[in-house]
């Protein structure tokens, strides 16, 4: 399952970030493999919202979509 498609709510493990131009761009918003999110919002044609700890993070869906969750 890859990191857009997670629903409102549902708290996630970042599991693989296969493109390493990709990863390093998640690891500029704090996110590397092994991490756990949750999915604040969902916004319909736009980012999705994660919360990690106390910080909130919108990924855009291209970068989501590449991103491996459990």
């Amino acid at each position: 399952m890859t990191l857009d498609t997670v629903k409102r709510g549902q708290a996630c493990r970042i599991v693989s970030i296969p493109d390493s131009g990709i990863r390093a761009q998640a690891i500029r918003f704090g996110i590397a493999e092994g991490e756990m999110v949750t999915c604040d919002e969902v916004i319909p044609a736009g980012p999705i919202v994660l919360r990690k700890k106390h910080q909130q993070i919108a990924l855009g869906r291209k970068l989501a979509a590449s991103i491996v969750v459990e």
